[in-house]
């Protein structure tokens, strides 16, 4: 090791590090930690941390926060680890809203004020402001966190505040808010519309706009987050015959879409995005009634034909798939949820 050059011990070997050894090897010497601390390192060391063996389960209730890594071949979880909140909060009232490499966006519902969190190194940053940015409003907001070209950490928040839309942008690089043009249909400003967390994919921000009704309305926007230019396209062509829900996810840079159609029985199919357009890659058999006290959404799948699902209340469950077709997928590392989310450890750093 010793013989070894400086650049290659740290971007060769100290970049396959787990995220808490990384802060360790920075107080060997002033030399380290000025390269561990570099840009480049972290952007290196985060390519190289999105894998499916790095992923944990945060999970939060009202007395506890603890992080867990998944133990794929029994579908449970393995020791926990206790967390501590490094910002102050009211009995664990903080709803998680995104998540990219390693950093979660996160809402303290007692003041609703929007913050970044690293879980792993504990680090955070709060993104509200005394003009009233950063501050969010549960079912009548959206939030996507993303990356743009420059490698600026963004945040895009869109507000509906009495029948009027406004869309901003924070800055990581720059630590500041923004306002940019929405152009949408009037009729997405209303309550009865549900957005979901945008979903960060091939430079593009996804959400899915649902109607709170049987046969409404259900399209998904996308945000270049270059250009910053909005569009819209249609849904997978499910039936509406029920309710409609879309859980979009990332897999290996490709956006699919979980979505869900029914009442009394739930229908879910996998359908993947090629251009604008969706293609179904596999049906689900229909699923029981499920009580909504243990209502699921889809976290992950791993490739023995099992889809994992995770309920609000933070418990595991497995449907049993059996089919070929999902051989050739792999575990995601993404998810949104309010009370519990699947993370990768990285050292991102939620400012600058």
């Amino acid at each position: 090791m010793a013989d070894l050059p400086t650049h290659t011990i740290v971007f060769e070997i100290l970049t396959r590090l787990p995220a808490k050894h990384v802060g360790r090897s920075k107080s060997v010497c002033k030399q380290w930690y000025a390269l561990l601390s570099t840009q480049v390192f972290v952007k290196i060391h985060c390519s190289r941390s999105v894998v499916s063996s790095n992923q944990r389960v945060l999970l939060i209730d009202d007395l506890t926060c603890s992080v867990r890594p998944i133990i794929s071949n029994n579908n449970d979880y393995g020791p926990s680890s206790t967390v501590t909140f490094p910002f102050h909060h009211q009995n664990n009232d903080v709803s998680i809203l995104s998540h990219l490499n390693g950093l979660l966006c996160v809402c303290l519902n007692h003041t609703y004020e929007l913050l970044l969190w690293n879980p792993t190194t504990t680090a955070f940053k709060r993104l509200s402001t005394p003009d009233s940015h950063g501050f969010y409003i549960n079912n009548l907001d959206a939030i996507g966190l993303y990356v743009d070209a420059g490698d600026d950490y963004k945040v895009l928040h869109i507000k509906r505040r009495s029948g009027v839309l406004g869309v901003y942008v924070y800055s990581r690089e720059v630590d500041s808010w923004r306002n940019i043009p929405f152009i949408t249909r009037q009729e997405y400003l209303s309550p009865h519309f549900n957005w979901l967390a945008g979903t960060f994919c091939g430079g593009t921000l996804y959400f899915t706009v649902c109607e709170c009704w049987i046969g409404g309305t259900n399209v998904v926007i996308c945000f270049d987050v270059n250009s910053e230019q909005f569009k819209e396209i249609s849904f997978p062509p499910v039936p509406s015959n029920g309710m409609v829900q879309g859980v979009l996810v990332n897999v290996k840079n490709v956006l699919h879409m979980f979505a869900s159609t029914g009442m009394f029985e739930m229908t879910i199919d996998l359908w993947t995005l090629q251009g604008d357009y969706w293609i179904k890659v596999l049906s689900c058999p229909p699923i029981p009634p499920i009580s909504l006290s243990l209502w699921c959404d889809i976290t992950h799948y791993v490739t023995n034909g099992n889809w994992f699902v995770m309920t609000k209340l933070g418990k595991l469950f497995t449907i049993e798939m059996d089919m070929k077709p999902f051989e050739c997928f792999y575990p995601v590392s993404w998810f949104r949820g309010f009370k519990s989310a699947v993370f990768v450890q990285t050292i991102v750093s939620p400012s600058i």
